[in-house]
């Protein structure tokens, strides 16, 4: 039985984020039940989500949500691949202030059978779980592309994007009592890349092809693509693509500089949350692309 996800996302900044919608549009096992869009310019970014639909021959709802974080200033203020979109049939409509609700509603409905995956800051999560505290007890599982867990990687930093783009919903949401909640972060993303060329080499499905589009502008400030999101949705349906481990997540909230790192510390079984650690590269892309044949 196909695999209920609502998928929560900052499309048109990274391109990841659009790698990884035509992932679960391709995937025959996800049942994609909605898309909401966070950070600024949402309604462009339902826009550029909702390209990739009309692509996919799916019709899936589409709201966008919060264009600011709940304290901080926001410091993704424009969907900059939005200008691909003149090259695209989209919807131009979305309705304006029920992403929270929307989403509240089709986890409602369908109580222990939602996997909510979040790949953008957390703003729309938090206000979820604010206005109705049930729901985090009622998903099947929350899956985040958030956060820095380890020092394995050299290179990466103590900061995530997604995980300081609101730091203090980052903290909500991981305070929340989710039954599992999983986290794919920097230190293990940062290993799944693909230089330009190889990109314009493999994006050849015709669901693809527009994310190819979208990439041109990403490739216009870098040379390659990091896989941080569609690395996260793959784990939904393949579990042996990252090797997990429970502990607790906590999130700085008292130091200015350091608002919304992540710290992990193993621990039992009963630990809240669990942090992927390692990631079979080859296994991703073999499962990635095998979606589009």
């Amino acid at each position: 039985m196909p695999v209920k996800v609502l998928l929560d996302t900052d499309i048109g900044s990274d391109i990841d984020d659009a790698v990884c919608l035509a992932y679960l549009l391709a995937q025959p096992e996800c049942d994609l039940l909605g898309i909401t869009t966070v950070t600024g310019e949402a309604d462009k970014r339902a826009m550029l989500a909702s390209v990739l639909c009309k692509v996919a021959g799916k019709q899936v709802p589409i709201f966008p949500g919060s264009e600011k974080p709940l304290l901080v200033p926001q410091k993704q203020e424009r969907a900059l691949q939005a200008v691909a979109l003149q090259r695209w049939d989209h919807d131009e409509r979305f309705p304006r202030g029920q992403a929270v609700e929307f989403l509240r509603q089709t986890i409602r409905k369908h109580p222990g059978e939602v996997i909510l995956l979040t790949i953008g800051p957390l703003t729309n999560v938090a206000l979820l779980f604010g206005v109705d505290p049930e729901i985090p007890s009622l998903l099947k599982s929350l899956v985040t592309m958030c956060g820095v867990f380890t020092n394995r990687l050299p290179g990466v930093g103590h900061l995530e994007w997604n995980a300081t783009g609101d730091p203090h919903a980052t903290a909500m949401v991981y305070r929340a009592p989710v039954g599992i909640h999983r986290s794919v972060g920097l230190d293990v993303t940062c290993q799944v890349t693909m230089d330009a060329k190889q990109v314009r080499e493999r994006f050849r499905p015709d669901l693809l092809q527009p994310v190819l589009d979208f990439a041109e502008v990403w490739f216009q400030g870098s040379d390659k693509i990091t896989f941080h999101d569609p690395l996260a949705a793959a784990t939904i349906f393949d579990d042996q693509i990252c090797v997990f481990q429970k502990g607790a997540v906590e999130v700085e909230l008292t130091s200015e500089d350091l608002m919304g790192m992540t710290r992990w510390e193993p621990g039992g079984s009963d630990a809240k949350h669990e942090v992927a650690l390692e990631v079979d590269r080859a296994r991703f892309f073999e499962h990635y692309f095998s979606v589009f044949q």
